[in-house]
């Protein structure tokens, strides 16, 4: 079903903005199943009195495994291997047993037996530099570059990192060169050199790290860490014209990586309940506005849709990991070079469990996962759009840090990497681009494949890029900056019937709520107001 579109040539709301959504009615009942490839999320609209209708936001918990439909006599039909389910939405019934649900308060409220959930909104939290942040941006004149300067005065490299050094021969043993992830390409000066990290809040049972290598996360197979200074890096001959020189404090600041053994997890991704925003960026040029519309997809709501952002009850038992997403919508386009005068502006797309909230933009850095769990890093272009149907996860962030040559196929940093507006790096107008950054890329190892999360302490794109490459990176791309909750990465461990939490830097636990038992995890446990991954291991199979 095509997408409907108002005068302006766009849809009107965020129903309307799905190409593949398919409609079932029975009487006066009608569900759209929003992505029936992805089998996900499905909108019920009940009649009300006086011509009037109500929505109802469905989620499938298990998708693939179990299907939903609307069936002639007004019932839910849930199949799967676990036998069927049928709900009635009997008129006289069903709009008191989803009310209930709808006023429980809870943003996954369990339906029929529990193998349905319905999404409710509710506040996500947000520190207070979130909430100070959004205030002078939404509400006072100017509000952005106060915000820029009070970063730039009381935050720069307020979060940097330093390893004490040590002896080689004090190094705690890592994994073998032949096991885990590309180990980084060092200069013969820094072989086998060791730091002891200070703030390192992931226990590794080691007391110092070799530089470039790779440590197993104890207790978690598949995931492993390494700590690097940019100034022990071996120099690349491939693409050094593409980068900034790096400046004496970020090539000695020192920043961290996790790796996660693709075959082992699946990567999944959630707005946030309030970012990021659908509307205009305040950063796309006048030119490339539509003055009719609130946003560059028609849009600048989610509704009926809800946003909850948290890990759905089903996934909580499965997640390994999470970290903070990309940038919000305000920084989210292009204000120079060619990007800013094309596709409206280019504003950042994002999908969630197959349905579109902001469209996929060529020229992008993406990374995405499809409907059978498969991982991609790519530069979105136009032939993409043909397989968005099988896409239940992506978010785009601005231009790539890395990425295939057209011809070699090596890595090379991205074109626009050493430029501040045409890559949309964030910073100071004046190109101070230095301050604490995270990133994601894909690296191969023989046969398998890693997702490497980087934590960049103090860095320009230009480090990221340098480190990325050296760790044997295929493609990468910048998330997030600024402060230890943009940057934010946490593991989730089982203890003793509790989730143990470990931050990749120990500041970060502060976004944590803290109560009697220990902490209440970000994302899993209360809804946030930014958009976050997350990483679920893959279920073990059925005998």
């Amino acid at each position: 079903m095509g997408a409907a579109a108002d005068a302006t040539g766009m849809p009107k709301s965020i129903i309307e903005l799905q190409p593949f959504r398919q409609q079932m009615r029975a009487g006066e009942l009608s569900m759209i199943d929003l992505n029936p490839t992805v089998g996900a999320w499905f909108l019920l609209t009940l009649p009300q009195p006086g011509g009037a209708t109500r929505d109802y936001h469905l989620e499938n918990p298990r998708p693939g495994l179990q299907a939903l439909r609307l069936d002639a006599e007004s019932r839910l039909r849930l199949t799967g291997k676990e036998g069927e389910v049928l709900c009635s939405l009997d008129p006289a019934t069903a709009e008191a047993q989803l009310e209930l649900a709808a006023r429980s308060g809870l943003p996954y409220a369990p339906l029929c037996e529990g193998r349905l959930y319905l999404r409710n909104s509710v506040p996500g939290t947000a520190t207070a530099l979130e909430r100070i942040t959004d205030l002078l941006r939404d509400h006072v004149w100017g509000g952005d570059r106060l915000v820029t300067w009070v970063r730039d005065a009381l935050f720069t490299d307020a979060f940097i990192e330093r390893g004490r050094p040590l002896a080689a021969a004090a190094a705690s043993q890592p994994l073998g060169a032949d096991v885990g992830p590309p180990i980084a390409r060092l200069g013969a000066a820094f072989e086998a050199s060791a730091v002891a990290p200070e703030h390192l809040g992931i226990e590794l049972g080691v007391a110092s790290l070799e530089l470039g290598r790779w440590y197993p996360v104890p207790g978690e197979q598949g995931i492993d860490v390494s700590a690097i200074e940019p100034l022990a890096l071996q120099a690349e001959a491939a693409g050094r014209e593409r980068l900034n020189p790096l400046d004496a404090v970020e090539a000695a600041a020192l920043d961290y990586l996790v790796a996660f053994d693709v075959s082992q997890f699946e990567l999944r991704f959630a707005l946030g309940t309030d970012h990021p925003r659908l509307g205009w960026s305040e950063r796309s040029l006048e030119s490339v506005r539509d003055p009719r519309t609130p946003g560059p997809d028609g849009i600048a709501s989610a509704a009926p849709l809800v946003r909850t952002g948290m890990v759905s009850p089903e996934l909580v038992s499965r997640t390994v990991a999470a970290f903070a997403g990309g940038f919000k919508r305000e920084h989210g386009a292009f204000r120079y070079g060619p990007l800013a005068r094309q596709n409206a502006g280019s504003h950042y797309g994002f999908l969630e469990q197959g349905v579109v909230f902001s469209k996929l933009e060529p020229g992008l850095a993406t990374v995405l996962s499809t409907r059978d769990g498969r991982l991609e890093m790519k530069t979105w272009s136009a032939v993409d759009d043909r397989g968005l149907a099988q896409v239940a996860f992506a978010r785009q962030n601005g231009v790539p840090l890395l990425e295939p040559d057209i011809g070699s196929g090596q890595a090379l940093p991205g074109m626009w990497v050493a430029h501040w507006g045409e890559g949309n790096w964030s910073g100071s107008s004046d190109e101070r681009l230095r301050t604490v950054r995270a990133g994601l890329c894909l690296a191969q190892s023989g046969p398998r494949r890693y997702l490497i999360f980087g934590y960049f302490s103090s860095a320009t794109p230009s480090a990221m890029a340098r480190v990325f490459q050296a760790y044997g990176c295929r493609y990468a791309m910048h998330l997030d900056m600024n402060a230890l909750e943009h940057t934010y990465f946490a593991l989730y461990g089982r203890q003793d019937g509790q989730i143990r939490v470990q931050h990749l830097i120990e500041g970060m636990a502060v976004v944590d709520r803290k109560g009697g038992r220990g902490l209440a995890p970000r994302f899993l446990a209360f809804p946030d107001d930014r958009d976050f991954f997350y990483l679920t291991r893959h279920e073990e199979p059925e005998p």
